[in-house]
């Protein structure tokens, strides 16, 4: 595609219509005009011929798989190839998707002489998490006298993987990751009443009698009594709702501030834009979890549900599997639909043979789903250990805790909220008579709360 460049239209305007109005003006110069008139055209006929070789030989390469976080400054790496190794200035363009916010449209490049290849970079910022897919690249060259601008599409194929931006939730969860004592998240030995075999010591009275190693006793001719300690290895699975409660957004400056929540912001709606959703936070703070069961040895599983389960990823450890974990959770969008959780718990009383940690991120604030949430536990609560996590919503509170009202409408919005808290409450109490434990966790400090009950429930040897 050949398009005229703003060089033409300067030597239009300064040599065509001068010498044309001077043929107007006086019949004698006629021949003088159309003589240089002419010469531009076919100077410029001859440039646009040549002009369709100007880009022969030039392609763009970009990466196959590009990694970027959430909200983080990248750099996309460009190659371009010149094989006729000549002095080029060209400018490239990429349709970036808007979810993709870049500084510039296009890039402006100075290809060497005696040079193949040349490489260039691409500042952006990702907006949100996803996959993003290029196909083309747009490049545009000038003819040889530059009066036409060349334009080429050059296939490519490439893709932009936008991870969660883990980043500020290691920093809120940076006091978890020491090694103080008996605390943070370091692989850390635990004496206690596991089942891995510790060592033997001599028998101290109020020893029990199942723990006396018989064959050593007779060996040393002295009471021997065998001493455990904690699995290592030991199954820790996070289950993510993606239904249509977790559409809902947080509201973090509701919360900051103890205002009572807009009624609209409890609609769901899969058009965000730029806040932050409850399903992004469940993501985010999974993947924090998952860096705290790998840091103490345990094994990591992921499964993601909606109306059925969606992704199920088993519980292994290693920087693979963690990156497989990723992977699976990136493009995890929320759906309108309603959780099935009898399918959920169905599917980890048949998938889950071995005790473990079952942590649920879900919401649990519509009263048809905590009923039906309650009635299908039955299925894995006497086999697992279950955690209840859920997003404490902006103005669910106890009444009077906030002392500052503005009027009447601040009153009902309180009132409100505390009917809310209230059934939060009893349904906190049904669990706990079915040995599960719900809890709602604040926004801002979530990767943290969650990870300080998974070291509570390391600490205790309750799984």
């Amino acid at each position: 595609m050949i398009v005229p460049r703003f060089q033409l239209l300067f030597w239009v305007a300064a040599v065509v219509l001068p010498f044309a109005l001077l043929a107007a003006v006086s019949p004698l110069t006629t021949g003088v005009s159309l003589l240089c008139i002419g010469g531009l055209m076919m100077i410029t006929l001859a440039d646009a011929i040549m002009a369709r070789k100007s880009l022969t030989g030039v392609g763009v390469e970009l990466p196959a798989v590009t990694r970027m976080s959430k909200d983080r400054e990248a750099k996309l790496e460009l190659r371009i190839r010149n094989e006729r190794q000549r002095q080029k200035s060209l400018r490239v363009a990429l349709a970036w998707p808007r979810e993709i916010r870049t500084a510039t449209e296009s890039l402006d490049a100075r290809l060497p002489a005696q040079s193949e290849w040349s490489r260039l970079t691409w500042p952006c910022t990702p907006l949100k998490r996803g996959n993003y897919r290029f196909d083309s690249a747009y490049v545009e060259g000038s003819s040889p006298f530059g009066f036409w601008a060349v334009r080429k599409t050059v296939p490519v194929r490439s893709e932009i993987r936008v991870y969660p931006n883990l980043l500020n939730e290691r920093k809120s969860v940076a006091a978890l990751f020491l090694n103080r004592g008996a605390f943070g998240v370091h692989a850390q030995r635990q004496v206690g009443k596991g089942r891995d075999f510790e060592k033997l010591r001599e028998y101290i009275p109020g020893d029990d009698y199942n723990e006396i190693h018989w064959k050593a006793t007779a060996r040393r001719g002295k009471p021997i009594t065998k001493v455990f300690q904690i699995e290592k290895t030991q199954e820790v699975y996070v289950i993510l709702d993606a239904t249509r409660l977790s559409a809902r957004a947080t509201g973090r400056g509701s919360s900051a501030e103890g205002r009572a929540p807009d009624s609209r912001s409890l609609t769901p709606t899969l058009d965000a834009g730029p806040s932050t959703t409850t399903l992004e936070r469940f993501v985010t703070a999974a993947l924090v979890l998952g860096l705290a069961a790998e840091r103490q040895g345990d094994l990591f599983g992921l499964l993601t549900f909606t109306d059925k389960v969606e992704k199920f990823v088993r519980a292994k450890n290693g920087k693979n599997h963690y990156g497989a974990c990723r992977d699976a959770l990136y493009t995890l969008e929320p759906k309108i639909t309603t959780p099935d959780f009898d399918e959920v718990c169905t599917f980890n009383r048949l998938r889950l043979r071995r005790r473990a940690l079952l942590v649920f991120l879900t919401a649990l604030d519509d009263p048809a789903l905590a009923e039906s949430f309650v009635r299908n536990l039955d299925l894995i609560r006497r086999q697992h250990l279950v955690l209840v996590n859920m997003l404490q919503m902006p103005g669910v509170k106890p009444l009077f805790t906030d002392p500052a009202l503005a009027g009447l409408d601040d009153l009902y919005g309180q009132l409100g909220g505390h009917l809310q808290w209230q059934k939060m409450r009893e349904l906190q109490k049904v669990l706990q008579r079915c040995g599960v434990q719900f809890s709602l966790l604040n926004n801002e400090r979530l990767s943290a709360e969650l990870v300080s009950q998974y070291l509570n429930v390391k600490q205790r040897q309750l799984l």
